[in-house]
């Protein structure tokens, strides 16, 4: 307790020496003081002060030799004079000279009434009368006035008296106010704290000034105090040697005062509840607020500022506002409310070179203008606004300014949220952006803003709308819920949108079209209506390192023209193509992972072109890969694995270079070559398919070169119905059925393959097959077919019903076989033996009297299967329907 008192003592005082005049006239007043109360003052007591040092006090109570803590008062230097000369040393009293018993006796009772027995109650009854000074003197007596004097309640009173405020309002340092709830405080009396903190100030107050100035006695004390009737005369104050600059604007409207600050003035306004709302300053002429040249450390706060015109279009208000701040000025604006009902320019305008302020707290709301416009140069510090409702845009930055704008709320606008345009910059951090008319942000004509870990969601239009050679860096933000595309880029536009969450969007996820560029790198973008990324009509942006995920459409769509490269993505879940390219669009896709879609892994189709290449395609319900309708992609050293409809189909007239991939474990063919297509495969390995390696049918063709084809469940290569397709020096082995089979009229052309070591055999060819061959090798083939015949089984004992083995296959009349139905040579020598049968022709199948299926059972093959068809191909693939959604 001693060490706090002691942190708490004011320095001491030296009194000065009074002329001995002074000195006889003092103990004459106090003698008389003496005689006029002897009929009413206990003798004793009038004893007492007339013993020595009576002239120190008209009381002299007995003080204890340690003085009490001495608590401060309102302000270190405004009261030096409440102490008098016998509180001049703060540590000890000067000793007492010695008196006789008898007076000591006679003095007791009185000094222990006053000091220790008369009740608390009472003395805090005494206390409230005395003003902030007096109080403070009271404190200096003992302990326990001191005790009493800080009393919270006495110093409320006081407080609201004089500053209204029903909080305290702090003020530790220039610059700086905020209220505080008292309970919460740290310190026993914060109105006190206050009070000392704010004490020295003018007051504008309308209508008490003339009370207070001729009403001396009432206010005693209170001589450092200034009142002015408005705030112009209080601002032509500042002059005044014993005016710090402090200004409390009290509760009230103040209406076309001329206020323009050159000086480093605060001004600060003073009412109960919520100060804002009752202190209103407003114009219907000129600017309401003008910070000029000189006003580099001015502070205003907790007020209304109104800019209110009677003729709200006229266009020379362009130049009004409610704050104006200029050149080479950094003011303090702080929990203000603003409002302009002004049709044309802004509530706030901050313009010119060295113009910085610091703008905190406040709400720009309701303007029937932009709200904060930023320009020519000018700088500043804008923090925790609230910016709302505004009929343009909510901040607009143009001509090189260059703001730091950070954690304001900027919503429910009535145009776009943040405007940037013209060499317009900024730095825009942990902001909530969201629900205006048009885009949350947008960026125009070389504006080049910094956006960072920002919310822009539900936008009526979209989140980020870059355009007209705009640029920026949008980093770490999260951009969902917009009803348009989270990010459009436009018309030359160069963004970075880096590290972004993009998401639940009604449209898209990023939007690039119209000659469009940017880095769209590392961003997470899920679950939007349409594309996660759109590139169309000459657009070419970098896309990397991005994951693109569970879109209710595709995940990446290239269309019109569109071009870019896109690297290093992972591209997952979406419920329609992982990647889309059509109509003339070439880009370039790279080392990118395209997995788990609920269709095609990639999908080129009507003159879709461009480049495939490193890329992990892999575990798409549909193909990993389909190319159609004239597409002639490049499609290099990919992995394409786990399609449940094989690993790319080529159909509908598709083209294509496909080399130098690894194609395998896809459910059906690692390849399909339908339907005209016309294809270019070199150096793949095709291996380990669930079904055949390579499958042409329906009229497809096809350059096959170098290719290695391994380890399939079905063909190596299956040609089919009128196909014709050029296979040259591919290595065709280790399949568990045939090497090559070519059947239902098709034909090829065969040169210098390999082919060994399959299971049914090397090559095969169906009834009426005619195929031109030129040095193909075809050796060490298991021959499991030929062997199986040889050895009088049944071939469904090789094949089961997965297989299609080709040999001689017959129907019988006998046992009343349809179309639908085949048996083999040995079947028909032991089974059918002496039955009325027809030889069909040499082709795949699988015989239907070792699966069961006839009346009579097989004598050659083990249980039955309850599979009835025969099939004769390959199943065929499914065909993406991607295009019914479009």
């Amino acid at each position: 307790m001693n060490s706090v008192r002691a942190a708490n003592r004011r320095p001491r005082r030296v009194s000065r020496p009074r002329p001995v005049q002074q000195q006889q006239q003092e103990r004459n007043n106090a003698a008389a003081a003496a005689g006029d109360r002897d009929d009413d003052v206990p003798a004793d007591m009038v004893a007492e002060e007339s013993g020595p040092g009576a002239q120190n006090s008209p009381y002299q109570l007995r003080r204890k030799t340690l003085l009490p803590k001495r608590t401060a008062c309102p302000t270190k230097s405004s009261m030096e004079g409440a102490s008098t000369s016998a509180t001049e040393n703060f540590g000890h009293r000067a000793k007492r000279a010695r008196v006789s018993g008898k007076s000591q006796d006679l003095s007791a009772p009185a000094e222990q009434y006053l000091q220790e027995k008369l009740p608390d109650e009472v003395v805090l009854k005494i206390f409230s009368y005395l003003l902030e000074q007096d109080l403070c003197r009271a404190a200096c007596v003992c302990k326990r006035f001191s005790e009493l004097a800080n009393d919270p309640i006495l110093w409320k009173r006081l407080y609201m008296e004089v500053f209204e405020y029903t909080r305290p309002m702090m003020h530790p340092e220039p610059g700086k106010f905020y209220q505080i709830n008292p309970e919460e405080y740290e310190h026993p009396n914060p109105w006190k704290e206050s009070f000392q903190q704010l004490y020295k100030g003018a007051h504008v107050k309308p209508g008490f000034a003339e009370h207070f100035y001729s009403n001396p006695t009432r206010y005693k004390g209170r001589e450092n105090m200034l009142y002015y009737d408005t705030i112009e005369d209080a601002l032509g104050g500042v002059q005044e040697a014993h005016f710090d600059g402090l200004i409390f604007v009290h509760s009230g409207i103040y209406t076309d005062e001329w206020i323009y600050i050159e000086s480093p003035i605060t001004m600060i306004g003073a009412a109960p509840g919520k100060v804002a709302d009752k202190v209103i300053i407003e114009n219907t002429r000129d600017s309401t607020f003008v910070f000029m040249e000189g006003s580099e450390d001015a502070y205003v706060g907790y007020m209304t500022i109104r800019f209110n015109p009677d003729d709200k279009s006229a266009q020379h208000h362009n130049a009004h506002h409610c704050l104006e701040i200029t050149v080479n000025c950094s003011p303090i604006i702080d929990h203000c409310i603003i409002r302009s009902t002004c049709t044309v320019g802004s509530a706030v305008c901050v313009s010119g070179q060295g113009a910085c302020p610091t703008i905190k707290h406040c709400n720009i709301s309701d303007c029937e203008n932009v709200g904060l416009y930023i320009t020519d140069h000018a700088q500043g510090i804008y923090e925790d606004n609230e910016i709302s409702n505004n009929a343009l845009a909510g901040i607009w930055v143009k001509n090189h300014g260059n703001p730091i704008i950070r954690r304001n709320h900027i919503h429910h606008g009535r145009d776009v949220g943040v405007f940037t345009f013209d060499h317009g910059m900024g730095y825009f951090e942990s902001c909530n952006i969201h629900r205006n008319r048009i885009a949350g942000f947008e960026v125009k004509a070389y504006a080049n803003p910094t956006v960072v870990r920002c919310e822009i969601h539900h936008g009526q239009t979209g989140g980020i709308y870059v355009h007209e050679k705009g640029r920026g860096q949008f980093i770490e933000n999260k951009i969902y819920a917009n009803n348009f595309a989270g990010v459009w880029i436009t018309s030359n536009s160069d963004p970075t949108i880096r590290g972004n969450a993009i998401f639940n969007g009604n449209q898209g996820g990023v939007y690039i079209f119209g000659d469009g560029r940017g880095l769209i790198e590392g961003n997470d973008i899920y679950g939007n209506a349409l594309a996660g990324i759109q590139i169309r009509t000459n657009s070419c942006p970098i896309v990397r390192h991005n994951k693109i995920h569970d879109g209710q459409h595709g995940g990446i769509y290239v269309h019109e023209k569109g071009q870019g490269v896109i690297e290093e993505n992972e591209v997952y879940s979406n419920t329609l193509a992982g990647v889309w390219v059509t109509t003339g669009s070439t880009p370039v896709l790279r080392r990118n992972r395209i997995h788990s879609g609920k269709q095609v892994g990639v999908y080129f189709y009507d003159n879709g072109h461009g480049v495939l290449e490193d890329n992990d395609i892999y575990n798409h319900m549909y193909s990993g890969v389909q190319i159609r309708t004239g597409s002639n992609p490049k499609i290099r050293r990919n992995k394409i694995w786990g399609g449940q409809n094989g690993g790319i189909l080529v159909y509908n007239s598709g083209l294509g270079f496909i080399e130098d991939n690894e194609i395998f474990d896809n459910a059906m063919a690692g390849v399909w070559i339908k339907t005209d297509s016309n294809p270019t495969l070199r150096r793949n390995k095709i291996h380990d398919g669930r079904d055949g390696g390579i499958c042409i049918f329906n009229g497809g063709r096809g350059l096959l070169e170098e290719n290695d084809i391994f380890r399939n469940a079905q063909a190596g290569v299956l040609i089919s119905t009128n196909s014709h397709p050029v296979l040259r020096k591919n290595r065709i082995f280790d399949g568990f059925a045939a090497g090559i089979e070519i059947t239902n009229h098709a034909t090829a052309t065969l040169e210098g393959n390999q082919i060994f070591n399959n299971r049914f055999g090397g090559l095969f060819l169906a009834s009426g097959v005619n195929v031109t061959m030129k040095d193909n090798k075809i050796m060490n083939n298991q021959d499991a077919i030929e062997k199986a015949v040889s050895r009088g089984q049944c071939l469904y004992k090789i094949s089961s019903y997965t297989s299609y083995p080709m040999h001689d296959f017959y129907r019988c009349h006998t046992c009343n076989t349809t179309d639908r139905n085949a048996i083999c040579v040995n079947c028909i020598k032991k089974c059918h033996q002496g039955h009325d049968v027809e030889f069909i022709r040499h082709d795949r199948f699988f015989c239907d009297c070792g699966a069961g299926t006839l009346s009579n059972p097989c004598t050659l093959a083990g249980e039955p299967t309850h599979d009835t068809d025969t099939l004769y191909d390959s199943a065929p693939p499914i065909e993406s329907n991607t295009l019914q959604h479009n």
